[in-house]
């Protein structure tokens, strides 16, 4: 059972309009025009409280890529983290208040990439520079102390990383950490059907839209697209977090069932009645969820 105040989320996202855009394509499509026009900031806000870490930013991918650190710490393990947004949307507050936080917690040193929205940055040019940015970092540390992290729409690009990676004879990595990743773009699964009247967030119409402008000329099938569709033996083990009233949590079911079949260790932690990517929320569940992911990077 959803604790009392994750079941006022449903009502209270609903009020709030959350779900609009991905119920009309032409309002993403709008929202994505002036964004364009008028981008949105994306660094780190001053409301990160007093969460005791330093943040550092570099262009080397001509990006801006902010590094988030423990302070008064040495970090000894070191994690990418791929924000969501539908691949059209920027970093949010969220976001980096859960960075900040976890790399308090752990001790580790987080890497924020701000990669170009859609349609600007696509699947085939962003998923193999993040690809690079965790190699670097297993040069540094080594493998085993190098975790990718994603929500939503990052989920999808840390794990097309984490396979591309594999493909490139790249040790395993020490976890691949999934909120509510986006995993099969074809939106296919039948079960989408039965979870969408139900998803106070998200619609299969917008999200589509959004698909295609990140998709570019890959097909939908392609894993740097729909990570579902990779081979997934040889990868790291997995932690992935769900909730039952998103439209992304059937193909998080499967994903888990062929990790598993294909020999890879999964963890996987699904909260009946939870919305979408919760544990970036101020929930109960999101607050247990945060504490797992500080413990994996902790190592």
């Amino acid at each position: 059972m959803p604790s009392p105040a994750s079941r006022l989320l449903p009502p209270l996202l609903r009020l709030l309009g959350f779900r609009k855009e991905f119920e009309r394509p032409e309002l993403l499509l709008q929202g994505v025009q002036d964004r364009l026009l008028r981008p949105v900031p994306y660094g780190p806000h001053r409301g990160l409280g007093p969460v005791e870490v330093e943040v550092d930013v570099h262009h080397a991918t001509g990006w801006p890529v902010y590094r988030v650190l423990p302070r008064d710490r040495t970090p000894d393990r070191a994690a990418v983290y791929v924000h969501g947004g539908a691949w059209v949307n920027q970093i949010h507050p969220l976001h980096w208040r859960l960075v900040a936080r976890l790399a308090a917690r752990s001790g580790a040193a987080i890497t924020v990439p701000v990669y170009p929205l859609a349609p600007v940055g696509t699947a085939a040019t962003v998923v193999p520079q993040v690809a690079d940015l965790i190699a670097a970092l297993v040069d540094r540390h080594g493998a085993g102390r190098v975790t990718a992290m994603g929500d939503s729409a990052g989920g999808q690009i840390a794990l097309s990383a984490a396979l591309l990676l594999r493909d490139r004879g790249v040790p395993p990595l020490h976890r691949t950490v999934l909120v509510s990743p986006a995993l099969d773009l074809t939106l296919a699964n039948p079960e989408i059907d039965l979870v969408e009247p139900r998803d106070p967030w998200l619609a299969r119409p917008g999200t589509r839209a959004a698909i295609e402008l990140w998709r570019g000329e890959l097909p939908l099938t392609d894993p740097l697209v729909s990570p579902l569709f990779g081979e997934l033996a040889g990868l790291g083990p997995l932690t992935v977090f769900s909730g039952t009233r998103d439209i992304t949590s059937p193909d998080t079911r499967l994903l888990v069932d062929r990790a598993r079949a294909a020999g890879v260790p999964v963890d996987h932690h699904e909260e009946e009645g939870l919305v979408h990517v919760h544990p970036l929320l101020p929930v109960p569940e999101g607050r247990r969820a945060r504490r797992v992911m500080a413990e994996v990077l902790a190592g």
